[in-house]
């Protein structure tokens, strides 16, 4: 079924009522928030690129009463530094089994499974994407996740996949639509 952006492997009907029932997104990092893509100066530093508006996704949410939390198998200063600027106080890096994250935050948020959602784009996103009420991927996500989970999104990681699918919750959750241009 296609949605009015991504496509979903759940009726409307289906993908909305699970996407009222979110307090918490969490999200990985490479390949959702930036496009897997790394760049290194000439003195060998890393960087990476962000989307403004997957940033502005998050401040959406939060304005909103949702919590946003970071998954990631990195450890850099680059995504803890992301990480203060958008306030995201759920932050795990170096998190090598995503799984046993997901369900210490909820142990810690008070949240069951099915009042989470999770954004991923590889094969270590996989467990946690099949045990969450309501799962994304950026359209460029490897054929493994885009078979398995809810939503994929029409935009592809680092470039508005995040900030759709904040948009789909909120809109599902009754908040007005905001074009993402």
């Amino acid at each position: 079924m296609v949605t009015s952006r991504g496509k979903s492997s759940l009726g409307k009907k289906q993908l909305f009522a699970r996407a009222k029932r979110i307090r918490l997104v969490l999200t990985d990092v490479d390949g959702v928030l930036t496009d897997g893509g790394v760049y290194y100066s000439v003195s060998g530093e890393e960087m990476k690129r962000y989307s403004i508006r997957d940033g502005m996704g998050v401040v959406r949410l939060q304005e909103r009463g949702i919590q946003v939390g970071i998954v990631t198998r990195e450890k850099t200063p680059i995504v803890t530094r992301r990480a203060e600027k958008l306030k995201i106080t759920l932050l795990y890096e170096g998190a090598t089994d995503k799984l046993m994250v997901l369900r210490e935050v909820a142990g810690k948020t008070g949240l069951d499974s099915a009042s989470i959602a999770f954004i991923g784009d590889d094969v270590n996103d996989l467990e946690v994407l099949e045990e969450v009420g309501l799962s994304a991927s950026p359209r460029d996500a490897v054929p493994a996740v885009l078979s398995k989970v809810h939503y994929v999104c029409s935009r592809s990681g680092g470039n508005g996949a995040f900030r759709e699918f904040a948009d789909f919750i909120l809109e599902a959750q009754g908040h007005r639509k905001e074009p993402l241009l």
